[in-house]
Parts: structure tokens; C-alpha cells; sequence
């Protein structure tokens, strides 16, 4: 059975995280959405909020496919929560070539603790490459419009 575990602060969800969970349902059997918890980072959003608003754009998806889909919590190891979840597949988006240099870094660093797990790069499509969650909390926190960014789950959840 092939499990992806798709990792990320999703605060909150943007479009370009739905491009990515969307075309990961295609590659696995079931996939893991974790929202990885700091201790030194008050996010916009609660887990719960966020949990709402992936389930809200991923789970009719990923029931059309017969892929199931998790939405957990994590706040330690990437590869040790993917053990603990049987994924063999750790999923990650690439937006620039920034973000390669960053991930192929630590992809090296876990295939080295957790050679069994296998990482996999999806390119963002162009309509979504620059949409990052830091930035559309920081349009939000000045009153912009982010409905271009995010989706509709999103804009409910801030009504």
C-alpha cells in the first residue's frame, strides 16, 4: 500500500496546498495531511480550523479516487511521524528553485535517518507557483483581499 504523508503549516490552506493534495491522491493509497504544531509559533488558524478546511477541499476528492484521507497533528520528527503512520512516501511541493535547494537538503537529511521512506517532489503549476501561506496571512493581516489565493473553505472559515 502506498501512504504519503504531505507535511505543512497549512495557515491556512492555499490554493497551491490543494494543487499539491489533489495531484498526491493520484500517486497513493492513502494520504496523510499533517499539520505540523510549533511551540514557538501562535498560528492564525487552530488545528481544528485547519483540519476543517483540508477535509473541506481534499475529502470529496479523495473519495471520487477511493483514496482515503487523514488529517493529523505533528510536532516532532517528520520521518519518525511517518513511520508511526506506515507512509512510505513523504510528499513535498516545490514552488521555486529556492524551495529545491531547501527540500533537497532535507530530503538528504531524512533518507539518511529513514532510508525506507521515499520523498517526492511535485512542481506547483504556474496559476499557484507564487501563492505562499506566508504571504496571504500577511495580506490578511493588512486587510487585503486573499480570496485569489485561497479556497472558499478559507473565506468561510475568517467570516
Amino acid at each position: 500500500m502506498r501512504v504519503g504523508l504531505y507535511p505543512g503549516s497549512f495557515d491556512p490552506i492555499t490554493n497551491g496546498h490543494v494543487d499539491i493534495i489533489k495531484r498526491s491522491l493520484g500517486l497513493v493509497d492513502k494520504l496523510i495531511v499533517g499539520i505540523g504544531i510549533s511551540a514557538t509559533k501562535t498560528p492564525v488558524f487552530s488545528f481544528d480550523q485547519r483540519q476543517r478546511m483540508i477535509e473541506a477541499e481534499a475529502g470529496g476528492v479523495a473519495k471520487q479516487k477511493g483514496v482515503a484521507l487523514e488529517v493529523i497533528a505533528f510536532d516532532e520528527l517528520l520521518v519518525d511521524v511517518a513511520r508511526k503512520n506506515g507512509a512510505n512516501i513523504i510528499l513535498r511541493g516545490l514552488r521555486t528553485a529556492a524551495d529545491y535547494e531547501y527540500e533537497a537538503q532535507m530530503t538528504s537529511m531524512n533518507r539518511s535517518m529513514a532510508p525506507e521512506i521515499e520523498t517526492v517532489f511535485l512542481p506547483a503549476t504556474p496559476d499557484v507557483s507564487f501563492v505562499s501561506s506566508t504571504l496571504v496571512r500577511q495580506i490578511l493581516a493588512m486587510g487585503g483581499d486573499i480570496s485569489p489565493f485561497v479556497p472558499r473553505s478559507v473565506l468561510e472559515e475568517i467570516k
